[in-house]
């Protein structure tokens, strides 16, 4: 059972989630926040828009370079969607591992 009642997740309990959460229905985004695409990966800018349109209950997972800023910015990203379940990606761009798998 996955947690959604956290702050944030490492790439690895990303991973995990996602294929977990996704195989029950629940849409899982990365959320760009800073216009730098992690590769590897797929990736959606932050579009306040955009991201209203996703479906009631899809988990927001977003990340900066560090982690530090959209960790930060949580509440206001949990303000702005409140349907949605927002969560700050652990250490960021900068841990991203490009060949971690799940």
């Amino acid at each position: 059972m996955v947690d959604l009642n956290v702050d944030e997740w490492t790439q690895e309990e990303f991973l995990r989630n996602k294929k977990e959460l996704e195989a029950n229905g629940v849409k899982v985004l990365l959320i760009d926040t800073i216009l730098n695409p992690i590769s590897g990966t797929e990736t959606l800018t932050y579009s306040p828009p955009l991201l209203r349109s996703e479906p009631s209950g899809s988990v927001f997972v977003f990340y900066c370079d560090t982690g530090k800023a959209s960790k930060e910015r949580l509440g206001e990203f949990r303000a702005k969607f409140p349907d949605h379940v927002c969560i700050s990606l652990r250490g960021g761009r900068g841990y991203w591992r490009k060949n971690l798998r799940v």
